[in-house]
């Protein structure tokens, strides 16, 4: 099974929230809902990560990576 997308997981993560802020969901399905949700986030916070490092970093000509600089003015 292929691995969900950013996009899907954090759509999921929000139904989750969604569903347990509505406060009818039995407690057996909340901690089961609580623990895939705690487990997503996770994996959104892990890739917006690997996002943040990859964007700060450039490539020179010689293509070796370097950290990506604002121009001071």
């Amino acid at each position: 099974m292929a691995e969900a997308t950013f996009e899907e997981s954090l759509e999921e993560l929000e139904k989750i929230v969604t569903r347990l802020e509505q406060g009818d969901v039995p407690l057996e399905e909340a901690l089961d809902a609580f623990q895939k949700g705690m487990t997503l986030s996770k994996q959104c916070k892990e890739t917006l990560s690997k996002a943040e490092k990859t964007l700060t970093k450039m490539m020179t000509e010689d293509e070796e990576e370097v950290p990506f600089e604002e121009e001071e003015q």
